[in-house]
């Protein structure tokens, strides 16, 4: 299986893309926004996470940023694969460009995207697998909670 841009998704991919999912779902259902995160080393799982800005008042505390946070400590981020199911804002990009994060299979830029060309400028492989679940998903979420999306994304 390959994305709109022609690269390889594997098996191992996919499963840890709905693995993202499921924590996205998680959130969704404490009444967070739906964003689920989980980072990789080849097929072994280090670290998931979910946007919890909602549930604990941290504006800080995204998807990603929770994922890296129950990932722990690594002596390197450069084999690893971070799978979001929303394209990173600007804080979790810079995370991902800071920790040298090499590859980021997202499952939603149709919601919220942009910073991809800024990832790919700083070397990181950027993969859109357009997983229509996750899209769905938060696509309802901003329908039912608009000023939440609103001050998420500080519009």
């Amino acid at each position: 299986m390959s994305d709109a841009a022609g690269s390889r998704i594997t098996e191992v991919d996919r499963r840890f893309a709905e693995l993202a999912f499921e924590q996205a779902k998680k959130s969704y259902a404490e009444g967070g926004l739906p964003i689920g995160a989980v980072v990789a080393r080849k097929d072994t799982l280090i670290g998931f996470g979910h946007n919890q800005r909602i549930q604990h008042s941290d504006p800080v505390a995204h998807g990603e940023m929770d994922c890296l946070r129950h990932a722990g400590r690594q002596k390197s981020y450069r084999d690893v694969t971070l799978y979001t199911t929303l394209s990173p804002c600007m804080m979790c990009s810079g995370t991902i460009v800071q920790f040298k994060i090499p590859r980021l299979i997202i499952n939603d830029v149709k919601n919220f995207g942009g910073n991809e060309a800024f990832l790919r400028q700083h070397g990181v492989e950027v993969i859109d697998i357009a997983h229509e679940a996750s899209i769905a998903l938060m696509a309802r979420f901003i329908a039912e909670n608009p000023d939440i999306w609103n001050e998420d994304i500080m519009e």
